[in-house]
């Protein structure tokens, strides 16, 4: 099991995520956001797996200032992302190919 947390160091859900691995003994890498984004085959990995409405956070000012709301082009929108990784939904946790966005005990106790 390899798995990755992308998140931030201030968001609250990413702490909980972070948490939830520790006190089940689990090996997990964070990578925070705010340093270092997601690499193009992370990202697609993770579309594959929710979907790209899903990871995008449409309440975020970010959101508004890159007009994300205005594009309809996900290539576009992929792109996006790859640049501005801080309008991503967090955490996004990943184990191989599986992926989520947002608090989800309930699927992580599936890849123990």
């Amino acid at each position: 099991m390899n798995i990755q947390i992308f998140g931030t160091k201030k968001c609250f859900d990413t702490k909980k995520a972070e948490r939830y691995f520790k006190e089940r003994k689990v090996k997990y890498q964070l990578i925070d956001l705010s340093i270092k984004g997601l690499s193009k085959g992370e990202l697609q990995s993770v579309i594959a797996a929710v979907g790209l409405e899903k990871l995008i956070n449409n309440k975020s000012k970010l959101y508004e200032k890159l007009n994300l709301n205005h594009i309809r082009s996900s290539e576009i929108k992929s792109e996006i992302l790859l640049n501005n990784p801080l309008v991503c939904n967090t955490p996004i946790a990943r184990n191989g190919k599986q992926a989520t966005v947002g608090y989800e005990p309930e699927v992580w106790k599936t890849w123990e």
